[in-house]
């Protein structure tokens, strides 16, 4: 087989795993009446504690003016809040509310519990090594468009 044919066929395989198990991780989440991506910022928070909008939306892979959109939501369902950066009054920091934090405190173990379901079909040794594989071509491609 040609080397480009191979990773053609790899290239499809990932991404017909990613959007398998994305679809199912995502259907989770709406349950809860939150977005894939609002959830990613409550779980960033919550995991990291407050952050600046630039650093989360960089947590959490989104850009700028779609952050701003999810933020406005979180916020307007109370699960976030915009506050001033103590030493940088130029700057907002988002945090969670409590509102937030009890959401994704009462979610995220059925969340946990659904990664690990999903993930179990490979072995501790083959997700390492999955993990490892993936962080590798991840950081190959960074590296060329950086140059």
């Amino acid at each position: 087989m040609k080397n480009n044919d191979l990773a053609l066929k790899t290239w499809v395989k990932l991404a017909r795993s990613f959007n398998t198990i994305n679809k199912t991780v995502n259907e989770e989440i709406n349950k809860y009446g939150v977005t894939p991506s609002q959830f990613g910022v409550m779980e960033a928070l919550y995991h990291l504690g407050d952050m600046p909008i630039g650093k989360l939306g960089e947590k959490i892979l989104v850009t700028g003016g779609n952050m701003t959109v999810i933020l406005d939501n979180l916020e307007k369902n109370g699960y976030t809040e915009r506050v001033k950066c103590p030493t940088d009054r130029r700057s907002l920091y988002i945090r969670l509310t409590e509102k937030g934090k009890e959401l994704i405190e009462s979610v995220f173990p059925s969340h946990k519990t659904l990664i690990t379901n999903v993930f179990s079909v490979l072995s501790e040794e083959e997700q390492i090594i999955l993990g490892n594989l993936l962080k590798k071509l991840g950081l190959s491609i960074k590296n060329k468009l950086e140059v």
